[in-house]
C-alpha cells in the first residue's frame, strides 16, 4: 500500500483551532509519516536488490555446473584443459563485459542496434541501474561463452579460447541482448515501437543466451572438424565417451540449481505489485516461473530416458542429463508466460528435438563432445517457437504491462504476430552469430591458432599443453602407446633415468 504525503496545513485544519499549537503537532506527524514512507521504500529496494544479487550468485554457480559437466564429458587426458577454459571464460568475460559488453547491451540512450554509453560502467545512472544488475547480466554473458567451450572441447588451442571468449562476451552476445532485452532494442517487448505490436518475448534467453552460445559452438566445431577417432574410415560413428558419469550428474544438478536464478531471477525484482488483473504480486509469477522450469526439465529427462532406451537398448544417465538440460534451455524463453501444463509439452518436444539433432549431427559427421550446439541451439530455437504458441494473455500482460491487447500465443487465441516476431528472432540470431563468430573461427583456423596438432590430441592436452594430468595415475601401457617418456629421480639424487 502506498503512503500518501500530507501538508501541515491539512493536518492543522483536521485538528481544529482549539488544539494547542496545531501546526507544531501537524509538523511532527508529517515527519513521522515521511520517515515511515522512506523506510518502506528503502526496504523494498533492499529486498529487490538482495533478490537480484542472490539470483546472480545462482547463475554464477552454473559456471561450476558447466565445469563439472564438461570435465565428465571429456576423456581424462583433457580434464585439466577443459577446467581451465571454464575458469577463463568467467575471468575473461568479466573484464570484457565490464569494459565493453554492458555498454553495448544496455548503454542508453542508444539506437535499436547497439548501446553507446556506460563503457567501463562510466556514468551509469543509479536511478535505473545499479551494480547488482551489472553482476547479474555478466553471469548471463559468461554462460553463453561456457556453452561454446563445450562444443570445441578436446582439440582446440588454448589461445583460441581466450580470443573467442573475449569477442563473444565483449561484443557478439551484448549486441543480441540489446536487441531483445534493452528498452531501446529494436525487437524488445518494452520498446515504445513494438515489432508487430508485440516484440519478442524471450524472457530469460532461450535465444539470447542459449542460441547464441550454441550457434557459436556450431561454427567452431564445424570449422575445426571432428576429434581424431570420432568417425571411422567407413564413416561409422564411434562414441568417444567421457571419463566420469559422476561428474556429469554433479554438473547437471548444479546447473539445475542455478537455473532457478536464471529463469525466476530474470524478473530482477520480487516486491512489485501487478498493475492489472486479480492476481497476487510479482512473487506469485516468480513461483510460477520456477514451477514451469522444473516441469519442462523433468519431462524432457523422462522422455529422453525412455526414448534412448527404445533406440539404443540402454538406460544412459548421460543422455538423460542432456535431455534434462535441453528441457531447461527450451522453457527459458517462455517460463514466465505459460501455464505449467504447457511446460510439460515444451519439455517433451525438447527431448525429441535433441534426439533428432544428435542423429543429424552423426549423419553429417559433426562432432560436439557435449552436444552443446544441438542442446542449446536446437532446443533453444524450439523454446522460442514454443513461447509464440503457448504464451497466455493474462501472464503476458502481467510480465509486460502497459499495452492491453498485446498479441500472445497462437494456440491461446492470440494470433500469429508473436510467432512472426519469434521466427525473425531465430533468423537474426543465426545470421548475426554466423556473420561474426564464423569468420573469427575461420581466421583462427587459417592462422593455425584453432586446432592442436594430431600428436598433441592423441597424447592428451593435459600432458602436452598443461604440464601434467588432472588425475594422479600411472599407466605404462598408455605411456608407451603414445610414445610418452616419463623421467624419475633416483633416491640417491643421480641423473634421472627414463622409463
Amino acid at each position: 500500500m502506498a503512503l500518501k504525503a500530507c501538508s501541515p496545513e491539512q493536518l492543522a485544519g483536521f485538528f481544529g483551532t482549539n488544539t494547542t499549537n496545531p501546526i507544531a503537532a501537524a509538523n511532527f506527524i508529517c515527519e513521522q509519516f515521511s520517515a515511515v514512507s522512506n523506510k518502506f521504500s528503502d526496504t523494498t529496494f533492499a529486498v529487490d536488490s538482495t533478490y537480484l544479487l542472490f539470483s546472480a550468485y545462482l547463475v554464477f554457480s552454473m559456471q561450476l555446473g558447466f565445469a563439472m559437466l564438461c570435465a565428465g564429458s571429456v576423456r581424462a587426458k583433457n580434464t585439466m584443459n577443459i577446467m581451465l577454459t571454464n575458469v577463463l571464460d568467467a575471468a575473461t568475460g568479466g573484464l570484457f563485459y565490464y569494459l565493453f559488453g554492458f555498454a553495448f547491451a544496455f548503454g542508453a540512450p542508444s539506437n535499436g542496434f547497439i548501446g553507446r554509453h556506460f563503457f567501463a560502467l562510466k556514468d551509469v545512472p543509479t536511478s535505473s541501474f545499479d551494480y547488482s544488475y551489472f553482476l547479474y547480466q555478466w553471469a548471463f554473458a559468461i554462460a553463453a561463452a561456457g556453452i561454446t567451450s563445450g562444443s570445441i572441447a578436446e582439440r582446440t588451442q588454448f589461445v583460441a579460447y581466450l580470443i573467442y571468449s573475449s569477442f563473444l562476451t565483449g561484443f557478439v552476445y551484448p549486441v543480441v541482448s540489446h536487441w531483445f532485452w534493452s528498452a531501446d532494442g529494436w525487437a524488445s517487448p518494452t520498446n515504445t515501437d513494438l515489432l508487430f505490436g508485440t516484440g519478442v518475448i524471450d524472457f530469460a534467453g532461450s535465444g539470447v543466451v542459449h542460441m547464441v552460445g550454441g550457434i557459436a559452438g556450431l561454427w567452431g566445431a564445424f570449422i575445426e572438424g571432428p576429434r581424431i577417432g570420432r568417425f571411422g574410415h567407413s564413416g561409422r560413428s564411434v562414441a568417444l565417451r567421457g571419463h566420469s558419469a559422476s561428474l556429469v550428474v554433479l554438473g547437471t544438478f548444479l546447473l539445475w540449481f542455478g537455473w532457478y536464478g536464471f529463469n525466476p531471477g530474470s524478473f530482477t525484482k520480487i516486491l512489485n505489485p501487478y498493475e492489472t488483473g486479480n492476481y497476487y504480486g510479482q512473487w506469485s509469477a516468480v513461483g510460477r516461473t520456477a514451477v514451469t522450469t522444473t516441469l519442462a526439465g523433468c519431462t524432457a529427462a523422462l522422455t529422453t530416458l525412455f526414448g534412448k532406451r527404445i533406440l539404443s537398448g540402454h538406460w544412459n544417465v548421460t543422455d538423460v542429463c542432456n535431455g534434462l538440460l535441453g528441457g531447461f534451455a527450451a522453457i527459458t524463453a517462455g517460463c514466465s508466460v505459460v501455464e505449467p501444463w504447457a511446460a510439460i509439452i515444451c519439455g517433451f518436444v525438447a527431448a525429441v528435438v535433441l534426439v533428432c539433432c544428435n542423429k543429424l549431427a552423426e549423419k553429417v559427421k559433426y562432432d560436439d563432445p557435449l552436444e552443446a550446439a544441438q542442446l542449446h541451439g536446437g532446443c533453444g530455437a524450439w523454446g522460442i517457437i514454443f513461447t509464440a504458441l503457448f504464451a497466455k494473455e493474462d501472464y503476458v500482460n502481467q510480465v509486460y504491462p502497459g499495452k492491453p491487447g498485446r498479441p500472445h500465443g497462437l494456440f491461446m487465441g492470440g494470433g500469429g504476430k508473436l510467432l512472426a516476431a519469434h521466427v525473425i528472432q531465430i533468423l537474426v540470431i543465426v545470421g548475426w552469430v554466423s556473420a561474426t563468430m564464423g569468420p573469427l573461427f575461420f581466421v583462427l583456423h587459417k592462422l593455425k591458432l584453432l586446432r592442436i596438432s594430431a600428436e598433441d590430441e592423441m597424447a592428451g592436452m593435459d600432458l602436452t599443453r598443461h604440464g601434467g594430468f588432472a588425475y594422479i595415475y600411472h599407466d605404462d601401457d598408455e605411456e608407451h602407446k603414445h610414445g610418452i617418456q616419463l623421467k624419475r629421480i633416483e633416491p640417491n639424487g643421480s641423473t634421472p633415468t627414463t622409463t
